[in-house]
């Protein structure tokens, strides 16, 4: 049953968190990237906790694969890419007067 609901829980969060993350990568408005902002992190600790509970029911499995060229590949790949987006995103300062009015203006279209 848990396996079920894992599966079931892991294709709902990342319908909702492609689909999301592509409406606002097209849209492109701040306002509109606030509106869905409750979903997408919503979603996102749902594909969290989904996540390590496929981990956890599928361990082995993984190890096993982790034994292959490619996956390790692939694997390195993605863990590099994925620190270096994070460096250029890190890097890219926001001028604090503008970072203050876009957290002040965040914070008041969540609290409303």
């Amino acid at each position: 049953m848990i396996r079920k609901v894992t599966s079931v829980s892991l294709l709902v969060s990342f319908i909702a968190m492609s689909t999301s993350g592509t409406i606002m990568l097209v849209v492109s408005k701040p306002s509109f990237t606030m509106q869905m902002h409750p979903v997408h992190i919503l979603f996102g600790l749902v594909l969290i906790v989904s996540v390590l509970a496929h981990l956890t029911l599928n361990y082995k499995s993984l190890l096993f694969y982790l034994k292959s060229k490619t996956p390790v590949l692939v694997l390195t790949f993605l863990t590099v890419l994925l620190v270096v987006a994070y460096g250029v995103a890190l890097n890219k300062q926001i001028p604090e007067n503008l970072a203050s009015q876009m957290d002040e203006a965040a914070f008041e279209a969540e609290n409303r």
